[in-house]
């Protein structure tokens, strides 16, 4: 399994894509603020939305201890809208479609499920500082308690 090339201390690829709204986003749009990057790889599905609402529910922490948050797969925008309406996400997510950010970060690779092996997104969060450097890259994302791996600890 093929796992992102990036590490603590690198540069932040950075990206330019269309929100679930088709409004531009980018990297710099998110310059002096923490990101908490998760990429997951589709919308509705049962890991994918624990983690999403993980993180949705622990939203207000997250904004307190300075996170912003954006979601990417590689679903349209209007899956993306569909989903976030459908379970009231209070971040943006990103339609990479053309996959352009999740290669930039080193998350589509060669995945197993179920004895077969595919190509898809492997599941990654990357936390970037406020100049745009990675500080924390989480590989192995606990989808239910996603956001307690984000928070500082009490």
């Amino acid at each position: 399994m093929a796992e992102t090339h990036l590490k603590e201390g690198d540069k932040a690829p950075d990206f330019n894509g269309l929100d679930q709204d088709g409004q531009p986003i980018s990297l710099s749009d998110f310059a002096g603020s923490k990101l908490i990057l998760f990429f997951y790889p589709r919308d509705n599905t049962p890991g994918c939305t624990a983690a999403a609402c993980s993180l949705r529910d622990h939203y207000a922490e997250l904004d307190k201890a300075g996170y912003k948050l954006l979601g990417v797969s590689a679903d349209s925008a209007k899956k993306h809208q569909n989903f976030i309406n459908k379970y009231n996400f209070p971040f943006p997510l990103l339609a990479d479609t053309e996959k352009e950010t999740i290669k930039a970060y080193g998350v589509w690779g060669l995945k197993k499920f179920m004895g077969r092996e595919f190509e898809g997104i492997l599941r990654t969060t990357f936390v970037i500082d406020e100049k745009g450097k990675i500080e924390q890259v989480i590989k192995k994302v606990k989808t239910k308690t996603h956001a307690a791996q984000l928070l500082p600890a009490e």
